[in-house]
C-alpha cells in the first residue's frame, strides 16, 4: 500500500507528518497524522496510541490542537489521527454537520447512499492498523484507542468488539449511548437502517449490556460542556460499567467544556495512563 507523504515536521526531536492513502475499506484517498517520536530510530517497535476525533473534525484538529507531542517525545509513544470519514465529490454527504463527510461515526454503512464508501469500522480495525505496522516502528502487539465525542463512541465502540486488539481505552466527553441521543439516532438510523438491533453493535453501553468487556476505562467530561445532557449522558456509561463490574474512572471536570481548550488540558493524562498499560 503506498503512502504519499503530505507534511513532515520536527517536533520535540521527533516528527510530525501527514500522509495519504488509497483506502480498499472506503473506496476513497483517506488522509491521517502520525507523530513518530525520536525512540522510533532505536530499533525496537514502540507502542502505539490511535486518536479518533468527533464531528465535523479531520486528522488536523487534535494534531494541531491536541498538545500531545511533548509527551509523546518523552514516553517513547507512536499518535496516530486518521480522518473521521471518506471525502471527496464521489462521497455521499448531507448538508447537516452530523452527518456524511465529518460524521462518518465509526460503522459500516449498510445504506444508501452512504455504503459504497462509509467503512470507517473496517478502517479502522483493518486496514489502518495494518498499514501502520507495515510502514512504521509500530508494535501491533501494543496499541491502544482514545478519542473525543464521536470520537469517544468510536474508541469505546471498537475497544468493546475487539478487546484483542487494544490493550485499553479512554475517552474525552465521549457519546457514550448513541442508541438513545438525537445525534446518534440520526446517524445510526442514516447508515445503519431502522432496526434498532443493529444499532446496538455500535453503542458502548448496549455492547456492555449485552456482554462486551474492557479491562477498564478512563473518561473525562466537562461540566460546562453543552453537549452534555442532550448527547452524552456519561451516567449511563457509569451504570452500565457498574452493573457489568467493569472499573470506570470518570472525572467530572469542573467548568470544562466541549473544545480542545478541554482536550488538550487532560491529553497527557490519558497519553502517560495509556503508556502504563501498553508497557504493562
Amino acid at each position: 500500500m503506498t503512502l504519499e507523504t503530505i507534511s513532515a515536521a520536527r517536533s520535540f526531536g521527533g516528527t510530525q507528518c501527514v500522509y495519504r492513502h488509497q483506502s480498499r475499506a472506503t473506496g476513497t484517498p483517506m488522509t491521517f497524522s502520525l507523530y513518530l517520536p525520536p525512540q522510533a530510530t532505536g530499533g525496537t517497535p514502540l507502542p502505539v496510541l490511535y486518536f479518533l476525533s468527533g464531528l465535523t473534525c479531520t486528522h488536523a484538529n487534535v494534531t494541531e490542537k491536541g498538545g500531545y507531542q511533548r509527551v509523546c517525545a518523552e514516553l517513547g509513544l507512536i499518535l496516530v489521527a486518521p480522518d473521521t470519514s471518506p471525502r471527496g465529490e464521489e462521497v455521499a454527504d448531507d448538508d447537516a454537520y452530523d452527518l456524511g463527510q465529518g460524521a462518518g461515526f465509526y460503522v459500516d454503512a449498510t445504506e444508501a447512499p452512504f455504503e459504497t464508501h462509509y467503512g470507517m469500522y473496517s478502517y479502522m480495525i483493518d486496514e489502518l492498523p495494518e498499514l501502520i505496522g507495515a510502514s512504521f516502528p509500530a508494535d501491533p502487539r501494543r496499541a491502544s484507542l482514545t478519542g473525543h465525542s464521536m470520537g469517544g463512541h468510536g474508541a469505546l465502540t471498537i475497544a468493546l468488539k475487539n478487546p484483542s486488539l487494544f490493550r485499553s481505552v479512554s475517552a474525552f466527553a465521549p457519546i457514550v449511548a448513541p442508541s438513545r441521543v438525537p445525534w446518534g439516532e440520526k446517524a445510526l438510523a442514516a447508515y445503519l437502517g431502522s432496526d434498532r438491533a443493529a444499532w446496538r453493535r455500535h453503542d458502548a453501553v448496549a455492547l456492555i449490556e449485552d456482554g462486551a468487556r474492557v479491562p477498564e476505562i478512563l473518561v473525562d467530561q466537562g461540566t460546562s460542556d453543552s453537549f452534555l445532557e442532550r448527547e452524552l449522558k456519561p451516567e449511563l456509561l457509569a451504570e452500565a460499567c457498574a452493573a457489568a463490574s467493569i472499573p470506570l474512572t470518570l472525572r467530572m471536570q469542573q467548568g470544562y467544556d466541549h473544545s480542545y481548550y478541554f482536550i488538550s488540558t487532560f491529553m497527557e493524562d490519558h497519553l502517560r495512563w495509556h503508556m502504563a498499560r501498553l508497557l504493562a
